[in-house]
């Protein structure tokens, strides 16, 4: 089997700011890993490298076996990766169905589809609803999206991926912010969603429960190096990870 995504010698810095240092990594179909480390440790600017919203300086990022590196986002978005944001990006001003309805409309090139329009809005119509029930936010629909609670946001962002319908779904902190019922909620949605939509999904989470108690894979950054990759009960028990992030008494 192939390698969905693979992250090869990839360095990016801002001034003489170091952010990622030669990182690389593999990551296989079907994979639910998490990205871990202490704030600063360049997290978000690897996803944005991943995602072509940054351009490493050196180094590739290859998905489904071609070079994404000097690719734009939508361009890779087109190529079935989605991503939900630490900061989210939903439509504050549409309501919640046209959020993930716009989202499914783009990923069929229908919003512009005079010839196909009615037709290709009722398919989109139908797959955001599924979306929105899915997400437990369906009795939302109406409502504008400015009008949700924090953790109803970060549900909307992720459905806005899902309408993309992605094959490698990235999550940047998907329970900041939450409360710990919020958390958990969540929690039992990305497992849900990797097991029913066959999804291959990459978090980034501060919250260790959730890290260690859903995560195949874990990578660990540290001063924008990646300092260890494994299994939860590798990580959990490397000597470095201990000292660097995780402390004594995660172990």
């Amino acid at each position: 089997m192939e390698p969905l995504l693979v992250v090869d010698h990839v360095n990016k810095a801002f001034g003489g700011l170091r952010v990622t240092f030669d990182i690389s990594f593999t990551v296989m179909p079907g994979d639910l890993s998490a990205i871990i480390g202490p704030n600063g440790a360049g997290k978000t600017t690897l996803f944005n490298q991943i995602t072509g919203h940054l351009t490493p300086d050196s180094g590739r990022v290859l998905f489904q076996g071609e070079d994404i590196t000097a690719m734009k986002p939508q361009a890779i978005v087109s190529r079935g990766m989605g991503r939900a944001f630490q900061v989210t990006s939903i439509f504050p001003e549409e309501t919640v169905l046209e959020n993930v309805r716009v989202a499914c409309l783009s990923k069929r090139n229908e919003i512009l589809n005079h010839f196909r329009h009615v037709s290709g809005f009722r398919e989109a119509t139908d797959r955001a609803y599924t979306i929105l029930e899915s997400l437990g936010l369906e009795s939302h629909s109406e409502r504008y999206a400015f009008e949700l609670a924090h953790g109803d946001q970060k549900l909307l962002d992720i459905g806005i991926a899902l309408g993309l319908e992605p094959k490698l779904l990235l999550l940047d902190e998907p329970t900041s912010g939450m409360s710990p019922e919020e958390r958990q909620l969540t929690r039992e949605l990305i497992v849900r969603l990797w097991k029913e939509l066959n999804l291959t999904l990459i978090f980034i989470e501060h919250d260790m429960d959730i890290v260690f108690g859903i995560a195949q894979m874990v990578r660990v950054l540290h001063l924008g190096r990646l300092l260890a990759e494994g299994t939860p009960d590798e990580i959990r028990n490397n000597p470095e990870v201990i000292t660097a992030y995780l402390g004594e008494e995660v172990r």
